[in-house]
């Protein structure tokens, strides 16, 4: 019997277990909390079929400088932190230059296509079609030049990438989302994007599937992984638990693991806020704020405000300047009504350096497997990595080519 331990509840572990035990694997899913609870919980709620491009470094002086002297939104950093920072920063922008980036695009646009049909499969066998809304989300641009761009970078994604959307002048916009003031250039409708009322849930639903389909989920400690003569072991509340596999989908705290083992991979550890709010208008469809530098949208909770990214360091203190920004900022759109809860929740965002998921067999440890470092899309791209590492793992000829995502290339 083929076996393995997941290391990781979030969407990436959570669906690379479901793949596994779907082809008749014994698999143990090991993670601290219960599944669901850290980063996959605290996004913006999409599955973004239209996010065939990965975030790029800004490489022009004046975006550096605002993001260097505080003027953007979308990035802020904690200075005293930003040592631990520098070096992925430097390999990021290396890779952010045109050509390389385009590298990625590919790279990346080729999952992205297989986000929304392998959510919907496991949606449909999780019985979680009520946590799903497939209208799309809108992109909303608060000055003309900025709109113009994002149409001209729009029509070569749907020419290349066929993805559908619609643009929306702010006549229009306000028509479809009534509560917006009426005095913005517009908006880009994404169409096939799907939208999720409460992520944490839709990622506990599969993990209930998983369970039912035989998979056993136990509280552990993932850095108590060890090698053993017949393949891997780690300690859980039920005692250790051994298998020929393990695959490590820690998401930012996959490189603190797999260092023990000599593995040096870079991350770029984006932090990230939300805070929902009640009591006020409500809109259609989630929004984002390009130039305010967030995303908000209707949650179960009430609308759900989630920033950009920070570079602080892994312990440092809460520090929501960009939910404070982004709040105002949101205020001046609708009416929010009040804070839902006494702090805002934060996590961290694992991003390569080369924006592409570390995904394959580790080099130098036979039945040590990797699948982290998905940026902000992990919550988009856990059924698609899953697919094609179990694929991997079970000796089946991969749905793409798995080249652009080996660990080696680290």
């Amino acid at each position: 019997m083929k076996s393995a331990i997941i290391l990781g509840g979030g969407m990436v572990g959570v669906s690379a277990a479901l793949h596994l035990r779907q082809r008749g694997w014994t698999v143990a899913l090991v993670d601290r909390r219960e599944p669901g609870r850290e980063t996959s919980y605290g996004n913006a709620g999409m599955i973004q079929a239209e996010a065939v491009r990965p975030f790029p470094m800004p490489r022009d002086l004046p975006s550096l400088l605002n993001i260097a002297t505080g003027r953007t939104n979308d990035v802020r950093y904690n200075l005293s932190s930003l040592h631990r920072h520098v070096e992925p920063l430097l390999r990021y922008w290396w890779h952010s230059a045109p050509k390389r980036h385009r590298e990625a695009i590919e790279a990346w646009a080729r999952l992205i296509a297989y986000a929304t049909p392998e959510h919907d499969i496991l949606i449909r066998e999780a019985h979680a079609d009520n946590l799903i809304r497939r209208a799309g989300y809108r992109v909303l641009h608060r000055d003309a030049a900025s709109f113009d761009q994002a149409i001209k970078t729009a029509e070569e994604d749907r020419r290349e990438f066929g993805v559908n959307f619609r643009v929306l002048s702010g006549s229009e916009l306000t028509k479809v989302e009534p509560i917006l003031r009426d005095d913005l250039p517009g908006a880009i409708h994404w169409l096939d994007t799907w939208t999720v009322s409460d992520p944490g849930a839709l990622v506990t639903a599969y993990a209930d599937l998983f369970e039912r389909s035989g998979g056993s989920i136990v509280l552990g400690d993932a850095q108590s992984l060890q090698q053993t003569s017949t393949g891997w072991s780690v300690k859980t509340d039920n005692g250790r638990i051994d298998a020929a596999n393990a695959v490590v989908t820690l998401g930012p705290w996959s490189p603190d693991l797999l260092h023990k083992f000599g593995y040096r991979i870079p991350l770029v550890r984006k932090r990230g806020y939300h805070m929902h709010y009640s009591g006020g208008a409500s809109l259609d469809l989630p929004l984002v704020d390009r130039g305010g530098g967030y995303a908000m949208g209707p949650m179960a909770k009430g609308i759900r405000i989630t920033t950009g990214a920070e570079l602080t360091g892994p312990d440092a203190l809460a520090t929501p300047v960009q939910l404070a920004n982004a709040e105002a900022s949101a205020r001046e759109l609708i009416d929010l009504g009040k804070r839902a809860e006494p702090e805002p929740w934060f996590g961290t965002r694992p991003c390569t350096p080369d924006m592409v998921p570390v995904l394959g067999r580790a080099p130098h440890h036979p039945g040590l497997w990797m699948n982290f470092g998905h940026g902000h899309q992990g919550f988009t791209l856990g059924p698609a990595t899953g697919r094609l590492l179990a694929e991997m793992m079970n000796g089946e000829t991969p749905s793409i080519d798995p080249t652009p995502y080996r660990p080696e290339r680290f």
